[in-house]
C-alpha cells in the first residue's frame, strides 16, 4: 500500500473514532439524564412536600453531580480523539 493511500484510510478512521466518541458523549449524557430523573422521583417520594427546601437542596446537589460528571466525560473524550489524532498523524509521517 502506498503512502498516499495509507493516508487516505487514516483519516476516514479518524473521523470515525471522532463520530464514536461523540456519540458515546450523547449517550452518557443521556443516561445521566435519565438517571437525574430517576433520582427526583425518588427524592419526591420519599421526602414530603411540607420540606420542600431540603428537596430542593438534594436534587440542585444531584443535578450539579451529574453536570460535573458529564463534562469529566466530555473532557476524557476529547483528550482520547487528540491523542488518536496525534498517535494517527504521527504514523502519517512515519510512512512518509
Amino acid at each position: 500500500m502506498t503512502a498516499n493511500t495509507e493516508k487516505r484510510t487514516v483519516a476516514p478512521r479518524a473521523a470515525d473514532l471522532a463520530d464514536e466518541v461523540r456519540e458515546s458523549a450523547k449517550a452518557g449524557q443521556h443516561a445521566a439524564s435519565e438517571a437525574l430523573r430517576t433520582f427526583q422521583r425518588a427524592v419526591d417520594e420519599a421526602i414530603p412536600e411540607s420540606v420542600q427546601p431540603l428537596r430542593k437542596k438534594i436534587v440542585d446537589a444531584a443535578i450539579e453531580l451529574a453536570d460535573q460528571l458529564v463534562t469529566a466525560q466530555y473532557e476524557f473524550h476529547r483528550s482520547i480523539v487528540r491523542s488518536a489524532d496525534r498517535a494517527l498523524s504521527k504514523s502519517d509521517d512515519e510512512q512518509d
